[in-house]
């Protein structure tokens, strides 16, 4: 018995998909290309021709990955050191770059345009399997929402060695309990999410939100992210990337060059402080030596009492100054402890002479106008208080 197979061929008719930003991509397409040469006019531009945020988003997001080409012959010379300025000029001025490039150029924009903006820094998963190279995307606030751009990937993919460009829209407005499915934030603070995903997790892809965790108020702590200081930032985001799990080499880096900032910022801090203690030391010589001098020259040309107090007093408040600097210094080298040393011992005697001569000036003020002038007749000081021979 011949059994027939038949085969049903069924066509479908193929529908074309509509592109709900047609009308914003062409007139964001339509920019000058006179403005396109700094962020500054392409946000003018963004501007001037959209009115909601979400409209400038998708503006920002389309210029830049229908211009920039990704740089395929430096994907590996990732710099997140550079500074921002460094990482806008080269995609603008070569219309290529690569992750940092588009992110650093994305946020910008955004900035510029008064939309808030992050650079996200981490690593991403293709294919199931983690890269071993950094990524950089951004998060935009559009109507008090998060959501995640990646104009890199959404600008096109790699084949044969070469870039083809192809809007990708899956990166753009993406939610971020989606995004994390790929892409990973060194610092869990970014990934916007209310029970943050563990570098464990994100290898096994476990990344749907476990409610079982304890909650992380993520708007609060941007919030507070942003009224830190630089160090107070440096050292709150090592010890999320630290309690997320030092998983691979990437997140090792990170980390290592975080606890470096921190202690460079800390060196720092101690040079400038004892810097500017030397500053008030020394202000408060001159101030004294102006006092001496005047003092020499029987206080003419003539000054009021209040006059001739605020000059004492300004050689005393710089004094005071430079002492507090000098306390706030903490674990110095041991030629910085040194220095302090020395410098609170050269305050101190000058502390004492400026007393003697508050002292003296308290006297003054108590007497008369011709006892006054009789104290003048006493040997003349010198600029650091020793009698003159």
């Amino acid at each position: 018995m011949i059994v027939l197979i038949l085969v049903v061929q069924i066509v479908f008719a193929q529908k074309s998909v509509k592109n709900e930003f047609s009308s914003i991509d062409k007139k964001a397409l339509e920019i000058p290309d006179s403005l396109t040469k700094t962020t500054q006019d392409i946000a003018g531009y963004i501007n001037l021709n959209f009115d909601s945020d979400a409209d400038k988003v998708r503006a920002i997001y389309i210029w830049i990955v229908s211009n920039i080409n990704y740089d395929i012959d430096n994907m590996f010379a990732l710099n997140f050191y550079e500074s921002a300025k460094e990482k806008i000029i080269k995609p603008l001025k070569f219309r290529k770059g690569i992750c940092e490039n588009y992110a650093a150029l994305f946020n910008d924009i955004c900035t510029k345009s008064k939309i808030k903006s992050f650079v996200i820094e981490g690593y991403t998963k293709q294919n199931g399997f983690a890269d071993y190279i950094p990524h950089a995307w951004c998060a935009v606030m559009i109507d008090s929402s998060w959501f995640m751009f990646d104009p890199t990937w959404g600008s096109g993919y790699i084949n044969n060695s070469k870039f083809i460009r192809k809007t990708d829209n899956s990166f753009f407005k993406t939610d971020p309990s989606a995004l994390i499915k790929t892409h990973m934030p060194f610092d869990f603070l970014w990934q916007f999410l209310n029970y943050p995903v563990s570098n464990q997790e994100f290898y096994e892809g476990k990344t749907q939100q476990n409610k079982l965790k304890p909650f992380f108020n993520f708007s609060d702590s941007i919030r507070i992210y942003e009224s830190q200081s630089n160090i107070e930032q440096l050292v709150a985001s090592a010890r999320r990337v630290e309690k997320n799990g030092v998983k691979n080499s990437l997140i090792y880096d990170r980390l290592q060059h975080l606890k470096l900032e921190i202690e460079n910022n800390r060196l720092n801090k101690i040079v400038n402080l004892y810097n500017s203690a030397v500053a008030d030391y020394n202000d408060g010589i001159n101030s004294y030596n102006e006092f001496i001098q005047y003092r020499n020259h029987q206080f003419t040309p003539k000054k009021s009492d209040s006059e001739i107090q605020v000059m004492i007093d300004a050689a005393d408040f710089k004094y005071s100054e430079s002492r507090t600097k000098l306390s706030e210094i903490v674990n110095p080298d041991p030629a910085t402890a040194s220095a302090i040393l020395k410098l609170n011992k050269s305050i101190g005697e000058a502390v004492v002479l400026l007393q003697e001569q508050k002292d003296w000036l308290k006297v003054y003020f108590s007497k008369g106008k011709s006892g006054r002038k009789s104290m003048f007749y006493d040997r003349k000081i010198t600029f650091f208080g020793l009698p003159v021979n």
